[in-house]
């Protein structure tokens, strides 16, 4: 037997969210196709991608083809330091979402799709589709949700600002748990609690300083969001195998997706299937 309504939660992680891609492959294989896609970050493209009706084909020839100037290529400001509005552009970031991502409205999409970003003015978790503002256009929301702070600039829509969502829900079990499951599957790509490689001294720096803060932040946020699962709904969680700091690390790529294939198959037959339906 199968669960009737799978909603799939992709967390954020930078390059390493290509798991994401295995991942949804073996859903689809063993029965576990979603009917929902709740993403943050690069886990929300990643859904946009299959909500759209891509392929796993589709998906892995276009996350392969990416280069890292393609997401990171210094802004002219990054020189001030301090100062500066962000160290990365904004401009590839949101080319090449729109590459990745065929739809340019979430009305488009033939899977409900919901992405989560954060309002810089009140802090609030802010869904952007299927439960939250679904007239913004998906492209403007999907860089919203991956706006990281330092790195890239805030998208501002409809005259406010919005950063990544990962600030909020790097991993966006909660928000998935309010889209009516019975079946919430995560997949969790993003920052642990410890990270450092083994016999590397860790870094210094402001911007070292920052990224620990980040990987601080977020690792928590998401094992507490695990712990207060209220256990309403069944909840799977997939931790593909991916090494630390590869935020911009896209020509592993192939690597990551094959490590989200080889844990979500590996966890994925483990699960009980719901009796008498």
């Amino acid at each position: 037997m199968k669960y009737a309504r799978v909603v799939a939660a992709l967390s954020g992680g930078g390059a390493k969210g290509a798991a994401h891609i295995g991942a949804l492959k073996a859903m689809e294989e063993q029965g576990y196709a979603p009917g929902h896609y709740v993403g943050t970050s690069m886990g929300a493209v990643i859904g946009a991608m299959f909500a759209s009706g891509m392929s796993y084909e589709g998906a892995v020839q276009r996350i392969t083809a990416l280069s890292r100037g393609d997401v990171a290529r210094l802004a002219a400001g990054a020189l001030l330091g301090p100062l500066g509005r962000s160290i990365l552009k904004d401009e590839p970031l949101r080319e090449t979402i729109a590459q990745l991502v065929p739809a340019q409205r979430f009305d488009d999409l033939a899977v409900p799709l919901t992405v989560t970003a954060v309002d810089v003015e009140t802090s609030e978790l802010v869904l952007f589709g299927a439960g939250g503002k679904s007239e913004v256009p998906l492209h403007d929301a999907l860089y919203a949700s991956s706006a990281l702070s330092v790195y890239y600039p805030p998208a501002v829509i409809g005259g406010r600002a919005y950063v990544d969502g990962g600030l909020r829900a790097v991993f966006p079990i909660e928000p998935a748990a309010a889209m009516d499951p019975d079946l919430v599957i995560g997949v969790y790509t993003g920052p642990q609690a410890v990270e450092e490689p083994k016999g590397e001294p860790g870094r210094y720096g402001l911007l070292a300083a920052h990224d620990h803060a980040m990987r601080i932040l977020m690792a928590v946020q998401a094992e507490e969001a695990i712990a207060r699962w209220n256990g309403r709904v069944p909840l799977v969680v997939i931790r593909p195998q991916v090494e630390p700091r590869a935020t911009f690390d896209v020509k592993h790529a192939m690597r990551y997706v094959e490590s989200g294939y080889r844990e979500a198959s590996k966890v994925l037959a483990a699960v009980k299937r719901p009796a008498g339906r």
